[in-house]
């Protein structure tokens, strides 16, 4: 008789492997491989039934559902003969279950609607599971099913980040192109065409603010931005152009109190608004003078921030601005038009410093009629000498205007 380590030793008498083990459940995998076509046809039939949003997808997205529904069915009977329906040997489910379906469908069926169209696709098969087992293996099928509609659920979930992710590298590609083509001085249809691709929806007035690049991740950058613009409702537009970030707002109605509350988004430095324009075909204007201002901006290091590209006249005429130097030429050319002996008036004030009494004397009038024509010329030009400031700017008008050929000549001094 043998003993009890003889039995063990025998090799005939070793127990049998776990039915989720890999190779288990081999009966039941032929079966439900068997019927994977009618279990397809059944869960969407079920959709169509329980799901309304399901029947109003039109039938050429309905047929893509039907495919993955009979690749998940594949999928099942593969993912158990490789082990997954054993609890103590875990598989994940392949990604590939969703390729029967081009990536257009991700973006007709949210990553809610799919997990509800898994349900229901795995709600068919357990109520199929004493069919679909063979003798003996029925709890097994049901617990496997169980675990397989999780890791299903999972495949979906990392199907529609990766694709989250490459439209948002796609987006962000295009939003570069869109800032270069600004600065670039692109024509409108390029610029329309690109904002069309981006959904813009061209929200009036549009401004154009650049600053420094706080570094890092583009995209990090630009969600940072994306945040604050839906707390604040506007449309934006961003991209990262060499060490600057530039910002297009949309729909802002002071796009200065809008820049301000998007400064976190920036890097040290100052930040500078263009003027304002009706529509994105015309924002090359912007950006242009909040480039130039960007960079004649470090020769005021007092300028607030953000600060308008039209509060740097002065330093970017200085840095070879030409626009800038065209709106310095216009006020001196305003205050020639406006006569009565508006620019003597002025010349006396700086030339005394700024004494309302000295520039009196000088001129020969009283005092009073010097402040009057002072403030004549901040009607005239919307600079007050009164302000240091705006005194720096009526200078650098003033010269610009006198070395410009093509200013009007100033009435005869003598």
């Amino acid at each position: 008789m043998p003993t009890d380590d003889a039995t063990s030793a025998d090799p005939a008498a070793e127990p049998p492997r776990a039915a989720g083990a890999g190779g288990g459940l081999a009966a039941t995998r032929r079966r439900i491989e068997r019927a994977a076509g009618s279990l397809a046809t059944a869960s969407v039939a079920r959709m169509e039934e329980t799901l309304p949003w399901f029947r109003g997808l039109p039938a050429e997205q309905r047929s893509w559902v039907m495919l993955v529904a009979q690749a998940g069915v594949r999928s099942l009977v593969e993912w158990l003969g490789n082990g997954g329906g054993a609890a103590d040997s875990p598989q994940e489910v392949s990604d590939e279950v969703f390729a029967a379906a081009p990536r257009t469908l991700a973006r007709t069926i949210s990553l809610q609607q799919t997990v509800a169209l898994i349900k229901v696709t795995i709600d068919v098969v357990e109520e199929q599971v004493p069919v679909l087992a063979a003798e003996g293996e029925q709890g097994p099928l049901a617990e496997a099913v169980l675990r397989f509609s999780r890791e299903i659920a999972f495949s979906a979930a990392r199907v529609y980040a990766r694709a989250a992710e490459t439209r948002g590298a796609w987006d962000t590609r295009l939003q570069a192109l869109l800032v270069d083509a600004l600065l670039r001085g692109d024509s409108r249809d390029v610029l329309a065409s690109r904002a069309a691709a981006l959904g813009w929806a061209d929200a009036q007035p549009v401004a154009v603010a650049v600053g420094r690049s706080p570094g890092g991740e583009v995209t990090a950058i630009l969600l940072t931005l994306y945040r604050a613009a839906r707390r604040l409702g506007v449309e934006l537009i961003g991209g990262v152009h060499g060490d600057r970030l530039v910002v297009v707002i949309g729909g802002a109605p002071d796009p200065i109190a809008a820049t301000g509350r998007l400064l976190a988004a920036f890097g040290d430095g100052p930040v500078v608004v263009g003027p304002a324009v009706p529509s994105l075909d015309e924002a090359t204007e912007s950006a242009r003078a909040a480039v130039a201002g960007f960079r004649a901006a470090p020769a005021w290091p007092s300028a607030p921030r953000p600060v308008t590209a039209a509060d740097l006249l002065p330093e970017r005429a200085l840095a070879g601005d030409a626009e800038a130097r065209r709106g310095l030429r216009q006020e001196f050319a305003a205050l020639v038009r406006a006569g009565g002996e508006l620019l003597e008036t002025l010349d006396a004030y700086f030339a005394s410093g700024g004494v309302l009494e000295s520039a009196a004397r000088m001129l020969y009038v009283h005092p009073n009629t010097v402040r009057y024509r002072l403030r004549r010329i901040a009607e005239v030009t919307g600079y007050s000498p009164l302000s240091p400031r705006d005194a720096y700017a009526l200078r650098i008008a003033l010269t610009v205007g006198r070395l410009d050929p093509a200013a009007p000549a100033a009435p005869n001094q003598t």
